[in-house]
């Protein structure tokens, strides 16, 4: 979701020249026949595969790389990658340092970013994906038509984490049902003496929620389509209208008073001190939380609900913490290890890993864990009838973040962010040789 403008622009460049001569996506790179997966018990001894991963990810694949190595006598490295780890990434494989698996935001312009038909392994065929629940079995991970992305844990929402306790004591028994009760219970709150809204704009990455969520009802009449298409623009109504809400929110005295200093970590606190109402954020706030108190005090203070225009729909963000891409390194053994390691991981070693990381599943037939927050059931709940974000449907993502920090820092207007955001997202777009840019 951090990027660095220039690196990124640098590396979609280089991107595109890297296009030609690729193979076809459905097939193996060196036979030219179909992909194969092979059996998941596989003997695999002697075989060293390598998974890089973030710091925040670093530790999830551990009990599955565990079960794997005993089953088939594979050794797997884990490798962190240093933040900004999107960029780390691309910086490695442009000069062809390639792992054999790395967590990776599963979204288009992720995927494209990695070159992702010359780069990456195609997954279409792969033996897990009737085990999805229908609903998130395409949600993610697909550019072009071929899927390269192998989900692992339900994608983030963007939405509403609120003080359950705090509801109550001011009467509030019905979660809002459209953005404009949304809007009049935080009128409400703040008429009784209650800070309705924390936002942490010293870290500024979690402002941009507050305008994506809004473009819920737009996006499912296809504003990223016309988008990147350069048929509509982020200074054009929808998008602006958008913005310049937030901005209103804000000049209302609608957040907390310090909201030009305060941080992720003061977020999580102040929601659950009750020293404000609610949070507009995403899944890794609740990781947050946890890291402040237990599940049975989280079940009792912390609750979610998704929100758009018109009703209680959650916008999905998926993260590089929710997925993983297997490279062409040409290396045909190691290609196919690393396809059976997926296989392991969404088969015969899911259970253990849901249970491992107390994550909700994915799987039809895979239970989810009795020790599974409340508030995160809720949010995968929302998958079914949520809408993609920026990030998962746009060809690029412009750091509408920073430019929205700055108008609340009083260094842009509205106006000004949406020019700023445009202007990165044509170049980027341009950078990929998309067309209308």
């Amino acid at each position: 979701m951090k990027n660095t403008f220039r690196t990124a622009l640098a590396l979609a460049a280089a991107g595109v020249l890297a296009l030609t001569g690729c193979s076809d996506p459905g097939t193996d790179a060196d036979t030219g026949g179909p992909v194969d997966w092979p059996a998941q018990d596989t003997d695999l001894t002697g075989t060293v595969l390598t998974i890089w991963a973030a710091q925040n990810s670093n530790t999830v694949p551990e009990g599955v790389v565990a079960g794997f190595e005993e089953l088939t006598g594979a050794e797997v490295e884990i490798v962190t990658i240093p933040d900004p780890y999107e960029q780390g990434i691309q910086t490695k494989v442009a000069t062809g340092d390639k792992p054999d698996l790395a967590f990776w935001q599963p979204t288009a312009s992720q995927l494209t970013a990695l070159n992702a038909s010359q780069n990456l392994q195609p997954l279409d065929d792969a033996p897990w994906l009737d085990a999805y629940k229908p609903e998130l079995r395409d949600i993610t991970g697909i550019l072009d038509d071929t899927r390269y992305a192998a989900l692992i844990t339900t994608p983030a929402v963007q939405g509403v984490y609120y003080n359950k306790e705090v509801f109550a004591a001011n009467g509030v028994t019905d979660i809002p049902a459209d953005w404009d009760s949304f809007v009049q219970l935080a009128r409400d709150l703040k008429e009784d003496g209650v800070t309705p809204f924390h936002e942490m704009a010293a870290d500024r990455w979690g402002t941009q929620w507050w305008v994506q969520v809004q473009l819920a009802d737009a996006t499912a009449d296809g504003l990223w389509d016309r988008v990147n298409a350069n048929e509509e623009q982020f200074t054009d109504p929808t998008v602006q209208d958008a913005i310049e809400t937030y901005q209103g929110l804000i000049e209302e005295g609608l957040f907390n008073e310090d909201i030009k200093t305060a941080t992720f970590e003061d977020q999580g606190a102040a929601l659950l001190d009750g020293d404000a109402a609610m949070v507009m954020q995403v899944n890794s706030f609740f990781g947050q939380l946890q890291s402040l108190a237990d599940t049975e005090t989280l079940d009792r203070k912390i609750g979610f609900f998704p929100i758009a225009p018109s009703g209680n729909v959650g916008t999905f963000v998926p993260d590089q913490a929710n997925a993983l891409v297997a490279f062409k390194t040409g290396d045909a053994e190691r290609e196919s290890a690393a396809r059976q390691l997926l296989s392991y991981w969404l088969g015969e070693g899911y259970e253990d890993f849901v249970n491992d990381q107390s994550t909700v599943s994915l799987q039809s037939d895979v239970e989810t864990p009795a020790d599974v927050p409340e508030a995160l059931l809720s949010v995968s709940d929302s998958l079914a009838d949520s809408v993609g974000s920026m990030q998962a449907l746009a060809i690029a993502n412009p750091d509408l973040y920073i430019y929205l920090a700055d108008m609340i820092q009083g260094t842009k207007t509205p106006a000004e962010v949406a020019e700023a955001t445009q202007s990165q997202f044509a170049e980027l777009a341009k950078a990929q040789g998309a067309e209308g840019f």
